[in-house]
């Protein structure tokens, strides 16, 4: 019920490119956002979706987060995961997008989950450097040998619990940093604070489920209001954080 109120909310709040004034965040939208070119990269992103969508595996989950909604119990079939759990096929396109877009060379994703979000940023640039961290062995474990037979060799997966992982990457300079895992309002806010270092005038922070919770509600408008922060971007799913000291604090809800 909190889901539903909050998306009629962002649908009566929302808008579209027309109603931006940035040239900025304009141009992210119309050229990236609303991108409607069908990249050839999006035909292996719907193969891997598809490979993981019949996969019957069974693995065990340990879930450090917030837990599931829709599981009972921690053994758990791969396709379930990924018909529930995974990123959607239109936001992995998305993601696609924006590190293309935004050339980003230097990322860091927290939940690496089946991939599908690493899978993306890795083929939206396959030059770049992607640190994925995932707590779960099994999943870890499962994910990292998909992208050995893939050969995405861009990409290192790491199995720690996010706080612990983060300490060994906090020299790093990251231009994109992926928060989806640990739907919980106090470490939400907290890894935001922790990977602030890590960020520099150009950086995008995207954050997954912003309005899965009350508490994450919270935490959403809590990184929105921090002084290093100048534009914000709701778009129901994900909340996108700029830090760009050129730009007028100003905080967008944008249909995609």
């Amino acid at each position: 019920m909190f889901q539903i109120i909050e998306y009629i909310k962002f649908l009566w709040h929302s808008k579209n490119e027309h109603a931006v004034h940035s040239p900025f965040v304009f141009d992210l939208i119309t050229k990236c956002f609303y991108d409607r070119t069908f990249y050839p990269e999006y035909n292996q992103l719907h193969s891997y979706r598809k490979s993981l969508l019949s996969d019957s595996q069974i693995i065990e989950i340990k879930d450090f987060g917030s837990g599931s909604k829709v599981f009972s119990s921690n053994k758990r079939q791969i396709k379930d995961i990924a018909k529930t759990s995974g990123t959607s096929h239109k936001r992995s396109k998305l993601l696609f997008r924006l590190t293309r877009y935004l050339n980003v060379n230097n990322a860091i994703e927290l939940g690496t989950s089946l991939g599908i979000g690493t899978y993306s940023m890795a083929l939206g640039n396959q030059n770049a450097s992607i640190i994925s961290i995932e707590g779960c062995p099994e999943i870890s474990r499962f994910t990292s040998d998909k992208f050995k037979k893939l050969n995405i060799n861009n990409v290192q997966i790491v199995n720690d619990v996010f706080s612990s992982a983060l300490q060994d990457f906090k020299h790093n300079k990251f231009d994109l940093v992926f928060i989806d895992g640990h739907h919980d309002k106090d470490a939400t806010i907290e890894y935001f604070q922790q990977l602030l270092p890590n960020a520099h005038n150009d950086s995008v922070f995207i954050f997954d489920d912003i309005h899965w919770s009350k508490g994450m509600t919270e935490a959403w408008n809590s990184i929105k209001n921090h002084p290093q922060v100048t534009v914000t971007i709701d778009t129901f799913f994900w909340g996108f954080v700029f830090f760009r000291t050129e730009q007028a604090k100003e905080h967008f809800t944008i249909r995609v």
